[in-house]
């Protein structure tokens, strides 16, 4: 098996950008949204702690006081991107806490307020699986029908022991459930996961990478585990409870979790950046275009690339 053509780019890897330039022939860029959600496992519907590396602050735009409306924030971020990128078209993305975690009727405000805004050609929604009821997809489905359309399941990991040990609050089973409903609805799904958990080994991680192959996803965000200040991961690290894993050892895994992936498997994500003032460890996770740099020249030497192990006979 070669690399596939259709990638029409220069790494060993199907990227985001190339993927949506080869869907609108320009640059399309994800403008980030802060509507103001909260979090089931954080607000006392499944618990008050969220997740262990979760940190409370949510987006730094929230920090500064009122949240601007999304009109508001799409205009601003659409002169941001034009200005410094020469964006023409872009995507509105729900990304802070839970972005299906409300009514019916707010989610369609402020789904139509961001669409209503020109230049938006796409959404994309980040939630939890446990967090997409039925009549939430269909609304999503419905505007796929005239846009591009994301929706964004948290996973972070296959195995209920370690959903367990990070608080996450479902298991892997609602997630698998959650794709089987949102799958044939024209919703294009990406699954996040997080490389480095507390007590999860390498072949671990490849059987995170090996399930989700197997299942109807058309993207995925790979995350490198954060220490944060702020987080009960944070306090385990200070406490020298757990340790991270070395740049060598992410860079490794990420690319054995390439080589697994299906080649149509849209890559939006390889590592994990931001939270700068909160920043405890890994150290090395600071300098993320260093990161990529190393997974690039890890795929050139071993003369590999995103599918090389893909089994297409393999569905979970």
């Amino acid at each position: 098996m070669s690399k596939p053509e259709f990638w029409r780019n220069s790494k060993r890897y199907y990227d985001f950008k190339s993927y949506l330039i080869n869907r609108f022939g320009c640059k399309v860029y994800k403008i980030q949204i802060d509507a103001g959600f909260t979090c089931p496992n954080r607000d006392g519907t499944i618990a008050t702690g969220g997740c262990i590396y979760c940190n409370t602050r949510f987006s730094e735009l929230r920090q500064r006081g009122p949240l601007p409306s999304v009109g508001r924030q799409i205009e601003h971020g659409k002169q941001l991107y034009s200005r410094m990128r020469g964006a023409g078209k872009f995507i509105a993305y729900f990304q802070t806490a839970t972005n299906t975690y409300a009514s019916y009727e707010k989610l369609k405000a402020l789904y139509d307020e961001a669409l209503a805004q020109e230049g938006i050609v796409g959404l994309a929604v980040g939630t939890r699986p446990d967090c997409a009821p039925p009549e939430v997809i269909d609304l999503l489905a419905a505007y796929a029908r005239d846009h591009h359309v994301w929706l964004e399941y948290g996973l972070q990991s296959i195995h209920d022991r370690t959903l367990r040990r990070i608080n996450r609050g479902h298991d892997a089973q609602t997630f698998i459930d959650a794709v089987s409903r949102t799958a044939g609805k024209a919703i294009n799904i990406c699954a996040h996961i997080i490389v480095g958990l507390p007590g999860e080994t390498r072949d671990d991680v490849l059987e995170t990478a090996y399930t989700l192959a197997g299942l109807p996803i058309d993207g995925i965000k790979i995350h490198l585990l954060l220490a944060l200040e702020g987080t009960t991961l944070g306090d385990l690290y200070t406490q020298g409870k757990i340790s991270m894993m070395t740049k060598e050892e992410y860079v490794n895994t990420v690319c054995d979790i390439l080589e697994l992936l299906p080649p149509a498997m849209v890559i939006q994500r390889l590592t994990s950046d931001g939270y700068r003032d909160i920043f405890l460890a890994p150290e090395w996770g600071r300098n993320k275009l260093d990161v990529l740099n190393a997974i690039e020249r890890e795929l050139e030497k071993r003369n590999t690339w995103q599918g090389a192990k893909y089994d297409p006979a393999v569905k979970t």
